[in-house]
């Protein structure tokens, strides 16, 4: 939204926490927050942003802002435009379908085998993560909800023990663009969607598969449905 891209330092800018329990850089953590951002279509497509004024939106100095834009230029998420800044990336319509795709493909199986094989226990610790979605969704901060739901699914897809698996979706996540996710919050129906991740949770916890099924396909369809179209 290119308002916000003229925002005074002093203006209330998201907080930058790490993902996935891992101990990151503050580096990796400012481009997981523009990641997020870009996502949500919160810097969309076209648009040319310097890193001092990112910097100011987000709070924080120009140079880690202009080292995690080069780690995203390096990804194919922005382009650098000389004397200028960066220029997020467009993604057509057919490549969003095809990353959907995939993701269907991975994710639904990966996620109805661990209603067999999960530790409950293991389950049960991304519980925090699925409420800071659904607390994210209530308060329309699309950057947080993008990062908690990101740290939620990646969690759930890693007890399944494939760390290349994790590393697909994550890119594909990455690459995708959610620019419906403002007019949800708009509307009052993102936290519907929010309230899913607890929804898959108890029927994880339950053993249930075929619930298990339901959601994730109903999870999966936001992508290229409610969340994914420009008008909402």
């Amino acid at each position: 939204m290119p308002a916000r891209r003229t925002s005074p330092p002093s203006a209330a800018a998201p907080a930058l926490p790490a993902l996935g329990g891992r101990k990151s850089s503050y580096r990796e953590r400012v481009a997981d927050a523009l990641r997020a951002a870009l996502i949500a279509g919160e810097l969309r497509p076209g648009e040319v942003y310097s890193a001092p004024v990112l910097a100011a939106r987000f709070g924080v100095s120009a140079t880690p802002v202009r080292e995690a834009l080069l780690d995203l230029a390096k990804e194919g998420l922005v382009d650098t435009v000389p004397n200028k800044g960066f220029r997020v990336t467009a993604v057509s319509e057919q490549q969003l379908d095809e990353y959907t795709h995939i993701r269907r493909l991975i994710e639904i199986p990966t996620v109805v085998d661990l209603a067999r094989t999960a530790d409950p226990v293991s389950l049960e610790a991304l519980r925090p993560a699925a409420q800071e979605i659904v607390t994210a969704a209530a308060a329309g901060d699309l950057i947080a909800y993008v990062e908690a739901d990101t740290r939620f699914h990646l969690g759930l897809l890693a007890l399944a023990g494939n760390a290349h698996l994790v590393e697909v979706v994550g890119d594909l996540r990455g690459r995708s663009r959610l620019y419906g996710l403002t007019a949800l919050v708009a509307a009052g129906r993102l936290l519907a969607s929010a309230e899913e991740h607890l929804e898959l949770l108890d029927a994880l916890l339950a053993r249930d598969e075929p619930a298990v099924r339901e959601v994730m396909a109903r999870h999966l369809g936001h992508v290229r449905g409610q969340w994914a179209a420009p008008g909402g």
